[in-house]
């Protein structure tokens, strides 16, 4: 099916707010403004603060924190409704809590790193509720609509690449026009558009009765618990887990090597978004081979090979850190943006997987609350990543000035993003397409559970 058809489809099927709402949360915060936010955010704490690569690694994961508690959001989403409204009033929020933080940080000079902090948590706070609340709609649309699962999801994530295309392009010359600070301002727009969303979303009102919200707080929790008691469950977020848990992540050392180490090759703002920007295009690459070929392929068998040529494709940063891709006669801008879309192209087919598989899982009525509790899991698998590899990067001794030991630092990320290969046996071999078994974890099946496995679950989705 061609994306006009099945974009015709979603229209068709849902709402053409829904449609809208996924463009703005997933094409322009967290595509566009992700784009903006991690080149300006990486170059904030290098030249702004002055922080080494693992200093840094670790601040931007506590600024991460309200991700870590989506959670939290999501039971407030399902359960709290405002105004009769359980998903309006929360983009709203947090288009209200993004646009302040994103000024306040752009208007204040030589900021402490605590209130900056501050600030990049409450914006984080403003884009983990809109998350969660998307999250929860598109939950629902796929329990609804379980033919259009992969398609909603495919349109998150070209929207979600397009959105960071564009991003990335435009982050070199914003960088350079008005600064990290400047760009911070900038990415207020994107939540303003947050708040369009919450104003304009089609959503049926509800009758609301704030007496029966501690017993739906109860009975959230215990079927999330019951939920995640099942084998086939507990096995994929734990294979989650570790799968983004042990891909040491050391970006800010290889981010400082590339603009300000002598022997490497020096990028500039621009060529840094130029790069980004390109490699962004693997990333939509992903989502189309996707769609196209790879949706109903078995789980476990796309898995597999998303995991290893993650491993394997992280040797192209060994090649650049070692300048033999010069002595192959292929420049470093070249190489940089052949290493960044291969990564970008593997990477998004595993989270593609991560992401369908996850708004199956999705029990009728907390949606948002199961599906947040699931990638707060990928929260922190990708926040551990960052820690590991922060140090990983303290015990080799590598500085924002001392680079000796980043190659063994590279050599030690890609054999430990392998490991996870052990615990691949705990994900279902199922086709994505799947639509036996479970289908759908209604209340009765959920209070009362029994032997059956996920294939049905499966027939039901990031500073």
């Amino acid at each position: 099916m061609n994306p006009i058809r099945w974009l015709g489809e979603l229209l068709e099927k849902t709402h053409w707010s829904f449609v809208v709402a996924i463009v703005v949360i997933y094409g322009i915060n967290q595509g566009f403004g992700y784009a903006l936010a991690k080149v300006g955010t990486d170059y904030y704490m290098k030249d702004v603060q002055k922080l080494q690569p693992s200093e840094s690694q670790v601040y931007l994961q506590i600024a991460r924190i309200p991700w870590f508690i989506k959670p939290f959001w999501g039971l407030f989403t399902d359960i709290v409704p405002f105004f009769g409204y359980h998903r309006r009033p929360y983009f709203i929020l947090a288009g209200i809590v993004g646009i302040l933080s994103m000024l306040f940080l752009s208007l204040h000079e030589k900021l402490h790193i605590g209130l900056a902090l501050l600030s990049l948590m409450a914006g984080n706070a403003g884009g983990a509720i809109a998350d969660v609340t998307v999250d929860a709609c598109i939950a629902n649309q796929s329990v609804t609509h379980r033919s259009l699962a992969p398609h909603i999801q495919s349109l998150c994530s070209m929207s979600s690449s397009i959105g960071a295309l564009i991003g990335y392009s435009l982050s070199g010359v914003f960088l350079h026009l008005i600064g990290p600070k400047g760009v911070y301002g900038l990415l207020s727009i994107p939540y303003g558009l947050m708040l369009l969303v919450g104003i304009l979303l089609d959503e049926q009102r509800a009758l609301t009765d704030y007496t029966q919200v501690p017993k739906k707080f109860s009975d959230a929790i215990m079927r999330m618990r019951t939920t995640l008691k099942r084998q086939d469950v507990w096995g994929q977020c734990f294979y989650m887990f570790i799968s983004f848990a042990l891909s040491l992540n050391i970006h800010e050392a290889l981010f400082n090597w590339e603009t300000d180490s002598k022997a490497g090759p020096s990028f500039s703002q621009e060529a840094v978004g130029f790069i980004s920007s390109i490699g962004s295009v693997g990333s939509l690459l992903g989502a189309i081979l996707y769609q196209h070929s790879l949706k109903t392929h078995p789980i476990r068998s796309l898995l597999f090979w998303a995991q290893l040529f993650l491993g394997v494709s992280g040797m192209l940063d060994l090649v650049l850190i070692l300048r033999l891709n010069l002595k192959l006669g292929i420049p470093d801008m070249l190489f940089a943006i052949i290493n960044e879309s291969v990564f970008q192209l593997v990477q998004n087919l595993k989270w593609l997987t991560f992401y369908v598989i996850t708004s199956k899982l999705c029990p009728s009525d907390i949606e948002g609350t199961f599906f947040a509790l699931v990638m707060s899991i990928d929260n922190l698998g990708n926040s551990s990543s960052e820690w590991l590899g922060a140090s990983l990067l303290c015990y080799l001794n590598v500085t924002s000035t001392q680079f000796d030991k980043l190659w063994q630092a590279i050599l030690i990320r890609n054999v430990m993003r392998i490991a996870p290969l052990c615990f691949l046996s705990l994900v279902p071999n199922v086709g994505e397409d799947s639509e036996s078994g479970l289908s759908s974890l209604q209340d009765n099946e959920i209070l009362e559970p029994r032997n059956v496995e996920l294939t049905p679950l499966i027939a039901s989705a990031s500073s």
